[in-house]
């Protein structure tokens, strides 16, 4: 399992890609996807709405359990991916392409974020 060295990563095992013009793009960790199991059901927070970094934003339901999804970051959502609501399958075969979940734009400095080695040795612990 590979975690892309571009992206940065919370303990709760979303991803974060860096800021285009303030907005970044957040989905959830290849490890998170496989200990999920298939993703059947996505529910994303709607446009608009503001998160907070480390709270509840949506939720990931598979045939194993249903998953709280976090935001890494404090921000404003800007977009989420329709292509996922409507094949939550994405999220298990493409989690850090086309499986990505939604766009923030990010108010202050984004908190305690993982790079890629960190992620791999803390999921490793």
């Amino acid at each position: 399992m590979s975690n892309p060295q571009q992206l940065r990563y919370s303990k709760e095992h979303e991803w974060l890609s860096g800021a285009e013009d303030g907005v970044s793009t957040v989905g959830i960790t290849e490890h998170a996807a496989n200990a999920l199991g298939d993703v059947v059901f996505v529910q994303l927070p709607e446009v608009g709405t503001t998160v907070a970094a480390g709270e509840t934003c949506g939720e990931l339901e598979s045939t194993k359990s249903v998953s709280d999804l976090y935001s890494p970051v404090d921000g404003e959502i800007t977009e989420i991916n329709e292509d996922v609501v409507n094949d939550p399958s994405l999220v298990n075969s493409a989690p850090f392409e086309g499986g990505w979940l939604f766009k923030v734009k990010i108010s202050g400095e984004p908190g305690e974020l993982l790079s890629a080695d960190e992620y791999a040795a803390f999921i490793q612990s």
